[in-house]
């Protein structure tokens, strides 16, 4: 059977990456990935086989973050490291018979220097951005070329706009990191209502988003009504539990002990409680009604399943104000931030004020929830997008 290696570029990527790629072993092919950015744990967790060493950079990769995470990528060695991947796609080329790219213009990059047919999956851009996709320089060029056997998009804008700039057809499939939820999307009970809190995954900006969302709950503590709530925060394993009692103490927060989960921290402040999850972010996302997010892939599976999220906008060096506004054009009108602020504790009293417009809206608005639904199936689409991609995958390399 045919060989595939999967080129990615940065965390998201690595999911949908390593989702795809379990699906070309289910239908017979030999799998390996090559992660530009990052140690690939995705790939890991699905027992694909990664070429090369791996090695993380907190800013994720190159795209919207700040000055200072830039400088952060020269001076942390990420363009050389950049160089040196390259260069081993390039000595391995031979071994495999079809490139499958996900991400931007960087892989792309990778698959049209090594003259390899390759399929994209261009997760990184939409037409959402600007109404009309501008690929960066040449991605054009790249796409053009005949060797671009195929290419899949993150939207339907995307795919029509694409197929009229570059006179070839371009599919929109949906999304493959978000099958895994279609399947396990259950109904919620009445009674419940709780609110997915995501600080993001990269370390060390996570610490900075962390303590930025527990200041906006602190503001909410006095409010009685919040009593009635579940917060769940969804903690990367690289943010330690001791690290976590450490923040709390140092504000102030209570731990509730006598816990059995070695997964779970709870704490209290005032008329508010909070639950710290490691390893559980599926099932937080299925059961919340809304999110506080200041991540990425997590905010757009949420708006996928149509769940409002109200948006923090961060320091970065990823999730930047830029970060965020991108994001909110991207995903549609259902991303709720306070953006128009004086200082940080503006910011909160507004996101605040978002937290508690949205909370009304899900639960006395009807026609709000079928509208973000709605939303959720024109930005994100609909389940089996891996499965359809691999099938229209198969077309072509019969026909090639």
């Amino acid at each position: 059977m045919f060989k595939i290696l999967i080129l990615s570029n940065g965390h998201g990527e690595d999911l949908s990456g390593s989702l795809i790629a379990k699906q070309f072993v289910k239908n017979g092919y030999v799998v390996h990935a090559l992660p530009i950015v990052g140690k690939g744990k995705h790939y890991i967790k699905e027992k694909i086989k990664i070429i090369g060493k791996t090695r993380e950079f907190s800013t994720g990769g190159i795209g919207y973050n700040s000055f200072r995470g830039r400088l952060t990528e020269i001076f942390g060695g990420e363009i050389f490291y950049l160089l040196k991947r390259l260069y081993l796609t390039f000595t391995i080329k031979k071994k495999y018979d079809y490139f499958f790219v996900v991400g931007d213009i960087v892989p792309v990059l990778f698959a049209w220097v090594c003259k390899k047919d390759f399929f994209t999956y261009l997760v990184a851009y939409s037409s959402h951005y600007e109404g009309k996709l501008k690929l960066p320089w040449p991605s054009k060029f790249f796409l053009l070329s005949q060797k671009a056997k195929k290419i899949y998009t993150r939207d339907s804008l995307t795919a029509k706009d694409l197929t009229f700039q570059l006179k070839k057809k371009v599919s929109f499939l949906g999304n493959p990191f978000m099958d895994k939820f279609f399947f396990r999307n259950k109904e919620l009970k009445k009674s419940e209502f709780s609110i997915a809190l995501f600080p993001g995954s990269r370390f060390p900006e996570i610490l900075d988003n962390f303590v930025l969302i527990l200041e906006v709950l602190e503001a909410l503590s006095d409010l009685r009504y919040f009593q009635k709530i579940q917060f769940n925060f969804a903690i990367v394993n690289d943010l330690s539990s001791s690290k976590i009692k450490e923040i709390f103490q140092k504000r102030g927060w209570l731990n509730i002990e006598k816990i059995k989960d070695k997964y779970l921290l709870k704490f209290k402040y005032k008329f508010l409680e909070v639950n710290i999850y490691w390893n559980n972010f599926d099932k937080i996302l299925l059961q919340s009604r809304c999110c506080i997010s200041m991540a990425g892939t997590a905010a757009e599976q949420a708006i996928g399943l149509g769940k409002p999220v109200i948006q923090i906008e961060g320091k970065g060096p990823q999730f930047t104000k830029t970060f965020a506004e991108a994001q909110r054009r991207l995903l549609g009108k259902y991303v709720f931030c306070a953006s128009n602020y004086k200082d940080k504790n503006d910011q909160i009293n507004q996101t605040i004020k978002l937290i508690i417009k949205v909370i009304y809206l899900i639960q006395l608005n009807k026609k709000f929830m079928i509208s973000c639904n709605e939303n959720a199936k024109k930005r994100l689409g609909e389940n089996k997008a891996c499965l359809k991609m691999i099938d229209d995958v198969n077309i072509v390399i019969k026909n090639d």
